[in-house]
């Protein structure tokens, strides 16, 4: 069991790519000059271009043939869009009001946390080995990846608004249109001419995403940590936050489970749901968070709570897709 659930960490993303996060995290602490706003390094550049290719390609693997197709199932794609997009934030939202003891310095983070899209390869994964319905899930997390280039900045503008003073929010819209909205519509486009092309090296591919998160992730923390931003947290605060982050996840689990058998969803369906609705992606909130907040070291806070629930939706999803791998019979109906 030990070995099978490990096989399925690693396939869900929780290998060498988290451990580099946290060598990232770890050398931005010694050397936060490095990657500060003070060094020297072609930083912001290399990250802008970064930051397009990433969604270029991103893109360029969607197939739109396989989306037209997905539209069919259309009440599962509503129960996992409206989860995403709006029980997720309004969730998130009303515990921070009424649930003490949240440190205010986190609140944003978290706040993005809720408004942020469905992960790709995560859930689509999740499923996969759960033996739900891996068609809805790929048609969902891209539909999530693209809604979320305009659903995300609009909660935040709501958020920052309460929480963190003022957001821009149609200037945000409207860097997000350059810098992630036209490089995927143009793969998009080019899905058709290129795709078959590039199809050889997808898994050559994952480093450049992998390259240009890590350097967000890097610059991030060093200029946090050269600011000293870190330095009135205890660790209680951080365990604090660890728990809540990990609350939110059950919450989310439980809710979906609950709304998919009020629904009479079919196995496969609330599989995909359940993965797919509860899911956040570190990639696009990397991505998507360095454009709608410039200052990399308050984007260090915000970035602590979407990391700690990506390490968590990772664990507790694996432990949940062996569960249903292994009592998948076509009756199956249930934790």
């Amino acid at each position: 069991m030990k070995s099978k659930l490990g096989e399925s960490l690693a396939r869900v993303g929780l290998n060498g790519f988290l451990v580099g996060i946290l060598w990232a995290i770890g050398l931005a602490g010694i050397l936060p000059e490095l990657g500060s706003t003070e060094s020297n390094l072609p930083w912001k550049p290399f990250i802008q271009v970064g930051i397009a290719l990433l969604f270029f390609f991103y893109g360029l693997k969607l197939d739109p043939a396989q989306l037209r197709t997905g539209l069919s199932n259309w009440r599962l794609h509503v129960l996992i869009q409206v989860t995403t997009f709006l029980g997720f934030p309004l969730l998130v939202f009303t515990l921070l009001k009424f649930v003490p003891g949240i440190d205010p310095n986190f609140a944003l983070g978290i706040s993005y946390l809720g408004a942020l899209p469905s992960t790709v390869s995560a859930s689509v994964v999740l499923v996969s080995i759960s033996k739900g319905n891996v068609a809805a899930a790929i048609f969902n997390a891209s539909l999530s990846s693209l809604l979320g280039v305009v659903i995300t900045p609009f909660w935040m503008g709501i958020a920052g608004g309460e929480i963190a003073g003022e957001l821009d929010l149609w200037a945000s819209i409207s860097d997000l249109s350059f810098k992630v909205v036209l490089p995927v519509l143009l793969g998009l486009a080019l899905h058709k001419y290129l795709f078959p092309k590039i199809k050889p090296f997808l898994n050559r591919l994952k480093y450049l995403d992998q390259t240009v998160i890590l350097s967000i992730v890097f610059t991030t923390f060093s200029e946090s940590f050269s600011q000293q931003l870190f330095a009135s947290f205890s660790w209680l605060s951080l365990g604090g936050l660890a728990l809540f982050m990990l609350f939110i996840l059950i919450m989310v689990v439980g809710i979906l489970f609950i709304l998919t058998k009020m629904g009479s969803f079919s196995r496969e369906d609330w599989i995909a749901a359940l993965f797919c609705g509860s899911t956040k992606s570190l990639v696009h909130g990397v991505a998507i968070g360095k454009v709608l907040f410039p200052s990399a070291a308050i984007f260090g806070l915000m970035l602590l709570p979407v990391m700690l629930y990506h390490l968590q939706q990772l664990i507790l999803g694996s432990f949940l897709a062996k569960y249903y791998e292994k009592n998948s019979p076509e009756d199956a109906s249930g934790l």
